[in-house]
C-alpha cells in the first residue's frame, strides 16, 4: 500500500503540471506514453509471438504518426484525418504479401493495425482535447477517476455479488452501481464549476461516460486474463503499466467525441 501511494503520489506531481503547461510538453509526454502502451500491447503473449520485430518498429512509427503527426491542427471532430488513418492500413497490411509463410499472418496484421489504431488515436484525443480546452480534459479525468475510486471502495465494503466473475473476480455489481453514482455526481460537479450549467443533457453524457469507463476497465481485464497476467507492466510500482492506469480513460474518451459528435 505505501509503495502504491508513493508511485501514485510521484505521478500526480510529473502529470499535473504537464496537464496544466498543455502544448509541446504535454503532447511529448502523450508521444512517450504512447510509445510505453504500445510496448505493453507488443510484450503480451499473443502478440509477442507472431509479430516480427520489423513490423512491431513499423507499427511504432505508425502509432508515433498518429499521435503527433498533426500537432498544432487539433480539433475534437476531426482530430484524427482519413488520409492519415488510411497510412497505418496501407503501410501494416502490404508486408503480409511479402513475407514467407507463417512468418507474418492477415490475422497478426490486423491485431497489430488495431492496437496502432487503439493506442494511436486515444494519445491523439487526449492531446486535442487539452488543446480545444483544458477544462474538458479535467471534468473527462474527474469522472474517469471518481467512477474508478467509487467502485473499488463500495465493492470493498459492501460488494457481494460478483459482476464478471470470469474477467474480473473482485468486480461487483455493488461497486458497479457506487462508481456509476459516484463518478456521475463528482463529474457533474466539477462540469457545473468548469464548464457551465448542467442541462439534461450534460446529465445523460455523464452517466454514459462513467458506465462506459468501467465497460473499458472491463474490457483490458479481459485482455489481461486471455494472457495470464495481473499488470501490463510495473512501470508504476503498485499500480502496473500504462494501460493500466488508461484503461477506462480510453473508453471514456472515445465515447465523449462520439456523444460530442452525435448530440
Amino acid at each position: 500500500m505505501k509503495t502504491r501511494i508513493i508511485s501514485a503520489i510521484i505521478a500526480l506531481l510529473i502529470f499535473i503540471p504537464l496537464i496544466w503547461l498543455g502544448s509541446y510538453p504535454f503532447a511529448i509526454a502523450m508521444g512517450v506514453l504512447s510509445i510505453l502502451a504500445y510496448k505493453e500491447m507488443m510484450d503480451l503473449k499473443e502478440s509477442k509471438e507472431f509479430i516480427p520485430d520489423a513490423i512491431k518498429i513499423l507499427g511504432l512509427l505508425c502509432v508515433l504518426y498518429l499521435v503527433l503527426g498533426n500537432y498544432g491542427n487539433y480539433s475534437l471532430e476531426y482530430s484524427v484525418s482519413l488520409p492519415r488513418l488510411l497510412l497505418p492500413f496501407v503501410l501494416l497490411l502490404i508486408p503480409v504479401v511479402f513475407y514467407k509463410k507463417d512468418e507474418y499472418l492477415t490475422r497478426n496484421a490486423f491485431t497489430t493495425l488495431g492496437i496502432v489504431y487503439l493506442i494511436g488515436i486515444f494519445f491523439n484525443l487526449l492531446i486535442a482535447i487539452r488543446s480545444v480546452n483544458i477544462s474538458l480534459l479535467i471534468y473527462l479525468l474527474s469522472v474517469t477517476i471518481l467512477t474508478d475510486t467509487f467502485a473499488y471502495a463500495i465493492g470493498k465494503l459492501i460488494g457481494k455479488h460478483k459482476m464478471c466473475p470470469k474477467i474480473s473476480p473482485h468486480k461487483t455489481w455493488e461497486g458497479f452501481y457506487g462508481g456509476l453514482i459516484g463518478g456521475s455526481l463528482g463529474g457533474l460537479i466539477v462540469y457545473g464549476n468548469l464548464l457551465g450549467p448542467i442541462s439534461f443533457k450534460v446529465v445523460f453524457v455523464t452517466i454514459v461516460l462513467s458506465l462506459i469507463g468501467q465497460v473499458g476497465d472491463l474490457f483490458y481485464s479481459k485482455i489481461k486474463r486471455e494472457n495470464k497476467i495481473k499488470d501490463f507492466s510495473n512501470i508504476m510500482p503498485g499500480h502496473g503499466g500504462v494501460l493500466d492506469r488508461v484503461d477506462s480513460l480510453s473508453f471514456v474518451v472515445f465515447a465523449y467525441i462520439i456523444l460530442y459528435w452525435l448530440i
